[in-house]
């Protein structure tokens, strides 16, 4: 009897992110929701849409004081290889439904499929957040998130990590490598330069350059780059987003000799000592699809995976957006991506990703 009275008393609109005043008041009442992520602000769904170009738009359901109860941040990813979705939150691992009662939930998660026809999207995915009741395929078992507190200090960091991973840590230590941290020119340069060849030998096309101008520029002090030296070359680099106490690495990688120089395990608890320097309490090291190679690496840094629920809602009779690199539709195209000429795959890979979102 509840969901009904909800209904009645709750108003559902489209915020204009243009809108300073509007902007404002969502990015406080985020922060201050549990289960909130940078995915659901403002800055990131601006981020999105000037580096990608995919549109982007938040819906907030109000009460009759007009005061938040919910909202739900969105991209229209439109793509002739993969069509058309309308995703919370594009380009994110998180988003989803910010709502304190499952009215609320259902009239926003409403509100997105109304959406979704009216921009002409047969599927509509909400990444984590609340969960619908009706209309939706819930799944909840092939991503896990991975988030632990922070120590206490720099020597108690190193040995909260599993004995075999910190002998790894420990390697990579005494092969003189530096670290450079920054949100300028120069670290965007060396970051996109190791993690254009990283996702190019997972076979995977990499995200526009812009995309991470841009999200630092919409972050400023709340995103930095930490990258790892070697002879003065960059060999493994990670782009960093901070909220709300967390620390969260989200696009990072090395080149194929970070591998034996143990770079990147020098970056993340190099990441780790540096986010707890900010203020910083917790890691946050994301979401990964459950048994893959990423997700047994963070297990072994003594990360627990907790399970992530995503919801998908498809146009009847139209089969769901398959955007899984690890998909049998496209192990060949992996395969063959992984063999490009690097100044090949940077050339046309930005085209491909604007529309995985």
């Amino acid at each position: 009897m509840n969901a009904p009275l909800v209904h009645e008393k709750v108003a559902v609109r489209q915020v204009d992110l243009n809108a300073a005043g509007e902007v404002r008041r969502i990015d406080a009442w985020v922060r201050g929701q549990t289960g909130a992520t940078p995915f659901h602000l403002p800055r990131w769904l601006q981020a999105i849409e000037r580096g990608t170009g995919n549109r982007a738009y938040c819906l907030v359901a109000e009460n009759e004081a007009g005061d938040l109860e919910g909202l739900v941040p969105l991209h229209a990813i439109g793509s002739p290889l993969f069509g058309r979705a309308l995703v919370s939150s594009g380009f994110a691992v998180g988003g989803g439904i910010l709502a304190g009662s499952q009215g609320v939930t259902d009239r926003l998660a409403d509100a997105v499929w109304d959406l979704a026809g009216a921009l002409n999207c047969p599927t509509a995915e909400l990444r984590g957040g609340a969960i619908p009741h009706q209309g939706w395929t819930i799944q909840g078992d092939a991503h896990a998130n991975f988030e632990r507190d922070l120590a206490a200090d720099d020597e108690a960091q190193l040995l909260a990590i599993p004995r075999k991973q910190r002998a790894e840590i420990r390697k990579g230590l005494d092969k003189g490598l530096v670290v450079e941290t920054g949100n300028r020119a120069r670290d965007l340069d060396w970051h996109y330069r190791v993690y254009a060849e990283s996702v190019r030998n997972l076979g995977t096309p990499v995200f526009p350059r812009a995309l991470m101008a841009e999200t630092l520029r919409a972050f400023g002090d709340d995103a930095d780059i930490l990258t790892i030296l070697s002879d003065g070359q960059p060999v493994a680099s990670v782009l960093s987003l901070y909220f709300n106490g967390a620390v969260m690495p989200y696009w990072g990688g090395g080149v194929w000799a970070a591998r034996a120089l143990r770079a990147n395990d020098v970056m993340y608890h190099a990441l780790m000592n540096h986010a707890r320097r900010r203020g910083c309490t917790r890691f946050d090291f994301g979401r990964s699809k459950v048994e893959s190679g990423a997700y047994f690496f963070k297990k072994n840094w003594g990360f627990n995976p907790e399970p992530l629920s995503y919801s998908t809602r498809t146009a009847d009779g139209r089969p769901p957006r398959d955007v899984n690199p690890n998909s049998a539709k496209y192990r060949s195209v992996v395969a063959a991506w992984q063999k490009l000429p690097l100044s090949i795959a940077n050339l046309i890979g930005p085209w491909i990703s604007r529309g995985l979102g």
